[in-house]
């Protein structure tokens, strides 16, 4: 876990992924043939294929987090800020953050807005008189915990993604020409995907990330369990998944005694979703770790469901 837990402790919101792109590279370094940053940042690292029919497949996952910009500081040196990607209001009081330029802060609530859900131009940032500038982008703080099974840690929405491919890279048989994209602002509206997808124009592609639960009290009603394998998306806010290739995932996972189940995810979208339309289309899927409290400092997952995803998609390209 000493990798997912550099991966998470990194700061990268969305548009800075400076720091969690260097950790990539390093780490896949001798494993791939080819590396590519392209002008958004994304790091697509290609591994050639040696089969005669090979299939090019391309693997996305984001490596941004959700945070917080620097609009305006008044004269008393509080920050008033927006979101970078979505932020409920109801939990940020309290918070602290981490600027990329090093400041600490810990946001704030106007003492008369203590509501339900207080809106965004109620809140401000407290650093305690260090300098923040406009523009000036910070992420929140969460440490990783790994206990009894289960880690525990800020951004693992995506960077659980972003170890998973790593991880699956070690696996490839060599079959296939793969492409690992490491995308850039999917927080903020499923940027960098598209043009990652353009570039390389692959056959098939699968978008890693993560998704909700239907496990915890009053939860919606959904399949998808802590605990119980790695979910092959059906279909999200931004994607239908090709059904040929959800179905290949589910039959593959099940020739390998590989634990998985169906998800359905309500609200919200992933790289799919953009990657799927991308020039003449792109047949696209989705594996995810199921995560308790996403977008919170104290995001929850199963280190048996991240596993399971490493041997989901690692068997997916090599078979597929």
């Amino acid at each position: 876990m000493e990798l997912l837990k550099k991966l998470t402790q990194a700061s990268a919101p969305s548009g800075a992924e400076d720091d969690v792109r260097e950790i990539i590279k390093k780490e896949a370094e001798g494993k791939y043939d080819e590396a590519v940053t392209d002008p958004l940042g994304n790091l697509m690292l290609i591994k050639r294929g040696s089969a005669e029919n090979k299939k090019k497949i391309m693997a996305a996952a984001h490596m941004d987090e959700i945070g917080v910009i620097a609009k305006y500081t008044d004269e008393n040196g509080f920050v008033r800020f927006d979101a970078l990607g979505g932020l409920d209001t109801r939990y940020l009081p309290g918070r602290r953050v981490l600027f990329t330029n090093g400041a600490y802060g810990v946001i704030g609530c106007e003492e008369k807005e203590f509501k339900d859900k207080p809106s965004l131009d109620k809140l401000y940032i407290d650093t305690c008189g260090k300098k923040v500038n406009t523009g000036d982008a910070a992420v929140f703080c969460g440490s990783f915990e790994e206990r009894d099974g289960i880690v525990v840690s800020k951004a693992l929405d995506n960077r659980a993604g972003c170890y998973i491919l790593l991880k699956a890279l070690e696996k490839l048989n060599g079959k296939n020409e793969v492409c690992l994209a490491f995308t850039v602002q999917e927080e903020v509206g499923l940027r960098g995907a598209g043009p990652a997808a353009y570039s390389y124009e692959p056959d098939y592609a699968i978008a890693v990330d993560v998704t909700d639960t239907g496990d915890t009290p009053n939860a919606p009603v959904a399949e998808v369990r802590l605990g119980s394998g790695a979910a092959v998306k059906i279909m999200d806010r931004s994607v239908l998944c090709d059904a040929q290739l959800r179905n290949f995932m589910m039959e593959t996972a099940k020739r390998n005694n590989i634990p998985y189940q169906a998800e359905i995810m309500s609200d919200g979208g992933t790289d799919a979703g953009r990657i799927h339309v991308t020039r003449a289309g792109i047949k696209t899927g989705g594996i995810s770790v199921p995560v308790r409290y996403i977008h919170s400092p104290s995001e929850t997952a199963s280190v048996s469901d991240i596993n399971n995803c490493i041997e989901l998609l690692a068997a997916t390209l090599n078979e597929l």
